[in-house]
């Protein structure tokens, strides 16, 4: 597989992310642990199809510290992430959560082989610019607290280091997410019950909403992701990243939720600046 080839599916994620929020709010009011389990188990249950036409003997080989590893950035990520809203359901939450592309652009630069340039700092700086105006337009009323914020950024920090560690992990099969998201589905399970009410959606809708988030955002899009991470331009999908809160404000625009601004013009501008400037950089690489 080419690098070019990995890196488009590896952005084919960000496309599946942009629409998490739009699922999200379709499956309401399903508790957040509870919608992880639920999605994270038709996410696996998607990676069984695919690993059994490579055969389930290439999940024997991994290591025990390799599923430990991908199971707890998993869970940990969303863990911290749906805590951090809860405590602070503000607009710089998701602003600091936000941060996860530009440290995957950082910590890229102390991979062997890769090659951090100015370009891509620049680019990834731009980008977020981009972003913090998609995420800052959407403010909440209501304070939020030191704790959750410290949350947000210790998620971006999970997500960050697991995308950038999973490309020293090259030799290690895609098709290991598949127990990546099982297991994350059971602990999930398991602290929907000690934590949660149960609460199930509501009517075709409700469910359609929760199926299509274990399909693509909450399932496939760890699996092509995890091929772009390993095999891809890492830097690139960095910065590129940030294109999911934008297309995510653009899929909200679509269906009638969130009203066309013209924020949302320059940071489309902003981001697709960002990300040139470090397609430039990988490219004189």
């Amino acid at each position: 597989m080419t690098k070019g080839r990995a890196t488009a599916i590896g952005f084919s994620a960000v496309l599946m992310w942009s629409l998490l929020a739009l699922f999200t709010i379709g499956s309401a009011p399903v508790p957040p642990l509870l919608l992880n389990a639920l999605c994270f188990g038709i996410g696996g249950a998607i990676g069984l199809v695919w690993t059994a036409r490579q055969g389930f003997g290439v999940l024997r080989g991994v290591s025990w510290k390799v599923y430990a590893f991908g199971t707890l950035a998993l869970f940990g990520y969303h863990f911290l992430y749906f805590t951090a809203f809860r405590l602070s359901p503000t607009a710089e939450t998701g602003l600091i959560a936000y941060l996860w592309p530009l440290f995957i652009v950082l910590l890229s630069g102390l991979l062997p082989g890769e090659h951090l340039r100015a370009p891509h700092v620049i680019g990834a700086l731009v980008a977020f610019a981009g972003a913090a105006l998609i995420v800052l337009g959407r403010a909440d009323e209501g304070g939020g607290s030191a704790l959750g914020l410290m949350l947000a950024f210790l998620c971006a920090l999970t997500w960050a280091g697991y995308s950038v560690l999973s490309r020293r992990l090259g030799a290690v099969p895609t098709e290991s997410v598949t127990v990546f998201c099982l297991a994350t589905a059971v602990l999930s399970g398991v602290a929907h019950l000690m934590l949660e009410p149960t609460v199930w959606p509501t009517g075709a809708l409700g469910w359609a909403a929760v199926l299509a988030l274990g399909i693509g955002p909450v399932g496939a899009a760890f699996f092509t992701w995890d091929v772009g991470m390993k095999k891809g331009d890492i830097q690139l999908l960095g910065v590129a990243s940030y294109a999911a809160p934008l297309l995510s404000t653009l899929a909200l625009v679509a269906a009638g939720i969130a009203k066309p601004t013209w924020t949302i013009a320059l940071a489309a501008v902003l981001i697709a600046g960002g990300a040139a400037l470090a397609a430039r950089a990988s490219a004189k690489g």
